[in-house]
């Protein structure tokens, strides 16, 4: 296990990691080029399952192979055991199953599409891709985030991962509807801020996500939500971000929906309303009247129409309806007429796009690093009683659990600074600052703190950097140098700003944001 905390999978009562690496922030593609550099130059490669089912495999294997990508070389930058590094590589080359799971923790840094390039490289070179009991596995951070993102939520692609620049595919959706779609890619949430401040995006259409507590810089976000001619937010309870919002439209929870959700393993599973709407309507009706409204007549009788036209219009999900989920039971995409009932194990005997493609890692380092001014990294994350930003959770008994954010700091670190468990202390970067509760813990390494951010009143995301992955602007939570000290009782901006009671931004309040 590979994690800068010493979470509770590395010891419990049920389950022992057999080697905890406790690798710095930031330094992810290092560390697993380390991982492949060991497989190489020790000859546990599947050179067999390379030449059969992989391209450019001699330009890769040449590059791993550099010294640069060596357990000491990278020593510095991870600050592993080389030791350690290389009994986890061997464990992992020789499993007769091997199989990667991974989080947030890899993809939200300034590298972290190179990592996941990573994480392939390493399951093609062990060969543990494509039968049952191995692959790489993303943990989704959310309920349904596979499903919305199966269904097209990037901005370049369509639905079944189909880049909106393909003129066959979007005549597909074009004979469809009747209308022309345009052929470049929309903007990400970073590049709509902004767009926003420079005054050329001008509307946002929110829906079940508090972009004013969840994303990164804070007074960014709410300076380009400010700046917005209409904000609209649809939810369950008036959020964060429904304080800048000209429209709220009332959403419904999962026990009022109709559809399907789909998991990590690319399963659908049915889900059906155990209540009426309280709203009166679903979601997706109220998406519909705002088309017809726009001058697009949208209408479907019910969710299974969706489902139909999903059907009809994605390959992937050729032979899925609700009709047949509801006779059969859940099933894995791709279901269509090559694989009828689904696809429990994907790239069995070769890969969507053929050949798998071994691509060379290049270590960056990234450019948010620590000063004297800022001597420690933060990394975020979440906790287990409290959902994403808390805005459900927060509302029910696992409070009693996380009452609070706090800030996990190694005894050392705390000692330097005279921080104690249950002291205020005030958390700074170069962007932001806010207050939280101390918790001196040996969780953490030296040098490196930990914080939630399911909270408002902390306001975590005040001290995070717009640092963003190079491929997809995922931010860089992962990754922020701080400062902490102990906060002064009565200290000027303890108070409220916007969301975040404790929380202090760095310059003035954007002009008309409300309260």
């Amino acid at each position: 296990m590979a994690d800068p905390r010493r979470i509770d999978l590395v010891r419990s009562p049920h389950v022992e990691a057999a080697s905890h690496l406790p690798l710095l922030p930031g330094s992810n593609v290092a560390f697993i080029n380390a991982m492949a550099h060991v497989v190489v130059t020790e000859g546990l490669a599947d050179e067999e399952f390379l030449r059969e089912r992989c391209e450019d495999v001699d330009p890769y294997l040449e590059f791993i192979r550099r010294d640069e990508n060596s357990t000491e070389a990278t020593a510095a930058a991870t600050g592993l055991d080389p030791e350690q590094v290389r009994a986890a590589a061997r464990l992992y080359a020789s499993a007769p199953n091997g199989s990667i799971y991974y989080g947030l923790g890899v993809t939200e840094h300034s590298q972290g599409s190179t990592m996941v390039m990573g994480l392939a490289n390493l399951a093609m070179l062990t060969g543990n891709i494509g039968r049952k009991g191995v692959g790489v596995n993303p943990l989704r951070g959310q309920n349904n985030v596979q499903g919305s993102c199966d269904m097209g939520s990037f901005p370049h692609e369509l639905p079944g991962y189909r880049h909106i620049s393909r003129p066959e595919v979007r005549a597909i959706y074009e004979d469809l509807w009747g209308v022309s779609l345009d052929p470049e890619p929309g903007l990400r949430i970073p590049n709509m801020f902004d767009a926003a401040i420079g005054g050329t995006f001008r509307g946002l259409y929110v829906q079940g996500e508090d972009i004013a507590q969840s994303d990164p810089n804070l007074q960014h976000v709410r300076a380009a939500l400010t700046s917005m001619e209409l904000v609209v937010v649809q939810d369950l309870f008036l959020n964060e971000t429904a304080r800048y919002a000209h429209v709220f439209l009332p959403g419904s929870s999962f026990l009022e929906k109709d559809g399907t959700f789909t998991n990590a393993e690319r399963r659908l599973g049915r889900v059906r309303p155990i209540m009426p709407s309280k709203v009166g309507k679903d979601e997706w009706q109220a998406v519909c009247e705002i088309a017809t409204a726009m001058g697009f007549p949208m209408h479907y009788d019910d969710a299974a129409q969706i489902m139909d036209e999903i059907a009809a219009t994605t390959p992937t999900f050729a032979g899925v309806s609700l009709e047949r989920l509801d006779r059969e039971g859940s099933m894995q995409w791709p279901v269509n007429e090559a694989a009828p009932t689904g696809t429990p194990t994907m790239h069995v005997e070769q890969f969507v796009r053929g050949r798998g493609r071994l691509v060379p890692t290049v270590f960056v380092p990234t450019t948010e690093t620590t000063n004297r001014r800022f001597p420690l990294i933060l990394t975020t994350g979440r906790i287990l009683s409290q959902y994403n930003v808390g805005a459900q959770t927060r509302r029910t008994a696992n409070s009693t659990w996380h009452p609070e954010d706090v800030l996990e700091i190694h005894p050392s670190d705390a000692e330097l600074r005279g921080i104690r468990t249950g002291d205020r202390v005030e958390l700074s970067s170069r962007v932001g600052t806010t207050t939280v509760t101390a918790q001196v813990s040996e969780r953490m390494q030296p040098g490196v703190v930990y914080t939630t951010f399911h909270h408002p009143v902390t306001g975590a995301n005040v001290v995070t950097t717009e640092n963003s992955d190079w491929a997809t602007n995922c931010p860089e939570y992962k990754v922020t140098a701080v400062q902490v000290a102990v906060a002064n009782a009565g200290r000027p901006g303890d108070a409220a700003d916007g969301a975040a009671d404790g929380a202090e931004l760095v310059g003035s309040r954007p002009s008309g944001a409300s309260r």
